[in-house]
């Protein structure tokens, strides 16, 4: 970490996600030459949501680059540059976008290790946007991370809040194995607790927008607890952290809140902890119900915590359709669905 001289404390500014994203990647454009970051208008454009705005000035148009509108080729191209000694972190503009890239991902970059007994290694970070709450629609607002967590070889990364985003994403940047990290695009300037129809907060004043300017790491295999609690556990990761806060307020209930941060690895000690306390578990995420990733994390307090629960664990989803853009505020798992479950965990015998 950066630090002042005078009183040895890291020196730290105030940043959105977007803004701690970026100064990640300048950290480590700064600290490592075989870093290259590229994509669809990350150069010049600076991304569509701006998080590489300014890099390609600073950095020069070889290490900062534009990519044709072709995922496949985007991943593709970043396998062989891992494979070759680089770190590249590629943005795929919206998570929605990644399925060209898909054999690229699953039989290339995720196998590579593997199948040359560890002589190469894919070390790329692909950075995608995700998640809904900004009225993007079906092919704008999907969260596809449960495909990745099935597959042998990948990391899955989602951070909740700008501290934890530049720090995962500086240790996903280093690690050798490939990592798709994913950004919920509807947290990139604020948190947002699921009442779309109160004024947007800002990262300005809250604590965990404030961020160290300088190199620190969050490890990729270790939840937060974001809410200490004794009632029940909460299990959830990126914008439903905040939704999930909002409704332990809301109802009252002393909910333990894990932010799992990074899927996978999963850090199931701190989950099995949790459980065996509270005896009670809740498992919220914004994406599709069925072979969503709460059902493996459902799974895994089942057997691991059987004889501790006291309640059945609840799960609180997005539906099994397309995410709507007319009525996406009955798809979205906000505050009242959660609250609704917390309090049947609560009442069930």
């Amino acid at each position: 970490m950066a630090r002042d001289d005078n009183d040895s404390k890291p020196v730290t500014t105030q940043m959105t996600m977007i803004q701690a994203l970026r100064s990640a990647m300048d950290v480590m454009l700064g600290k490592d030459d075989n870093v290259v970051i590229y994509g669809q208008d990350v150069g010049y454009f600076g991304g569509v949501f701006r998080a590489t705005d300014g890099l390609q000035a600073k950095y020069g148009k070889q290490r900062v680059f534009d990519a044709p509108i072709s995922e496949g080729g985007i991943v593709g191209t970043a396998v062989g540059m891992g494979a070759y000694g680089l770190r590249p972190v590629v943005e795929i503009q919206f998570a929605d976008y990644f399925y060209p890239a898909s054999d690229q991902i699953v039989s290339e970059a995720a196998r590579l290790r593997y199948r040359s007994a560890g002589d190469f290694t894919a070390p790329l970070t692909i950075r995608m946007p995700c998640g809904g709450g900004i009225y993007g629609g079906q092919t704008h607002s999907q969260s596809p991370e449960a495909m990745f967590t099935h597959v042998c070889g990948l990391r899955t990364v989602m951070p909740s809040n700008p501290y934890d985003a530049k720090g995962l994403l500086i240790a996903s940047i280093e690690n050798d194995d490939p990592v798709i990290f994913l950004e919920p695009k509807r947290l990139y300037n604020g948190p947002f607790d699921g009442h779309h129809d109160r004024p947007v907060v800002s990262w300005a004043k809250h604590p965990m927008g404030e961020v160290p300017e300088g190199y620190y790491t969050v490890p990729l295999d270790k939840a937060a607890i974001f809410r200490p609690g004794a009632d029940l556990t909460v299990l959830t990761y990126g914008t439903m952290v905040w939704v999930s806060e909002a409704a332990a307020l809301e109802t009252g209930i002393d909910c333990e809140i894990i932010d799992l941060r990074t899927l996978w690895p999963l850090d199931l000690d701190t989950i099995v902890e949790s459980v065996k306390k509270t005896g009670r578990c809740v498992v919220v995420h914004e994406a599709t119900r069925t072979s969503g990733f709460g059902a493996e994390l459902a799974s895994l307090v089942q057997e691991h915590c059987f004889y501790y629960l006291e309640a059945p664990i609840e799960r609180v989803t997005g539906w099994d359709t397309p995410y709507p853009h007319a009525q996406e505020w009955a798809y979205f798992p906000g505050p009242d669905r959660v609250g609704a479950a917390f309090k049947r965990a609560m009442e069930a015998k």
